[in-house]
């Protein structure tokens, strides 16, 4: 049976340049590697361990330059893509977890702690040092998305100087060391837009392999303050009703996720 695998580089899913948006989720041949210099083939184990299910990849060094019949596709892209055809999950939840292992691969290739040249671990998804012992597992690190909404039912959201202009969306930010995810939530939302809030409840949460997060998302009510961004993170915040938002998140994210639940209860 030809073996076949997912191609990547960097964040990108690369795929033959004739390769149509209907079939951008089936693997690739893997002796299609051989158009590529210093690949590494890996596999990627079901979250379950079960062998059926375990993923082939093929990590592209970030400066290799691709093939004239190649073409490079951001994974963030393929969010959208996959929400605007309706299509169930099963396929791009293996992408994002192959994604995020090729890109983790890349940066674990020797020992945090002697520097030695890691090993990789048969049916494993780790990595072991062969002269400390030091296992090395992939990296995720957890980030805060959060809703909020006021008494009015308004929705408070926010411009980010990361974001394409015109495009608001929710305060998130990474978790700390010795936080709870609700401090995080709180923390963020008051360092960038200086309000405070309450009854910080979870919502839904999704795995983001852009390089290793995962989006943990929150709902939240005013408490009191007055919006006033930080003018470092975000450039701009208000609050909107469902008949006056602006330019919003892609589908297929868990921040246009929370917005559309929003919308659905209103």
């Amino acid at each position: 049976m030809e073996k076949k695998a997912f191609f990547f580089q960097g964040d990108g899913l690369l795929v033959p340049q004739n390769t149509s948006d209907s079939q951008i989720t089936e693997e690739l041949p893997l002796e299609l590697s051989k158009e590529f210099e210093d690949t590494q083939v890996f596999t990627v184990p079901a979250v379950d361990g079960s062998p059926p299910s375990a993923i082939t990849g093929v990590s592209v060094p970030p400066e290799a330059v691709l093939p004239v019949n190649w073409k490079r596709i951001p994974v963030r892209r393929l969010l959208s893509m996959f929400s605007a055809a309706g299509k169930e999950g099963v396929k791009l939840s293996k992408i994002m977890r192959a994604c995020h292992i090729s890109g983790w691969r890349q940066e674990s290739r020797f020992c945090g702690s002697c520097g030695a040249e890691n090993n990789d671990v048969p049916g494993g998804e780790h990595r072991l040092c062969p002269k400390c012992g030091r296992m090395e597992f992939p990296r995720i690190c957890p980030a805060v998305i959060v809703i909020i909404t006021d008494k009015d039912n308004r929705i408070l959201l926010a411009h980010n100087k990361r974001f394409k202009q015109g495009v608001y969306s929710h305060i998130s930010g990474f978790n700390e060391a010795g936080e709870s995810l609700e401090e995080t939530a709180a923390r963020e939302i008051r360092e960038e837009i200086n309000i405070e809030v309450e009854n910080i409840e979870y919502a839904a949460s999704q795995p983001w392999p852009f390089p290793n997060s995962l989006m943990i998302g929150f709902r939240a009510r005013y408490l009191s303050g007055t919006i006033h961004p930080d003018g470092e993170e975000i450039e701009a915040a208000a609050w909107f009703t469902k008949d006056n938002l602006p330019e919003l998140p892609t589908e297929g994210s868990l921040s246009r996720s929370l917005i559309n639940d929003w919308l659905a209860e209103n």
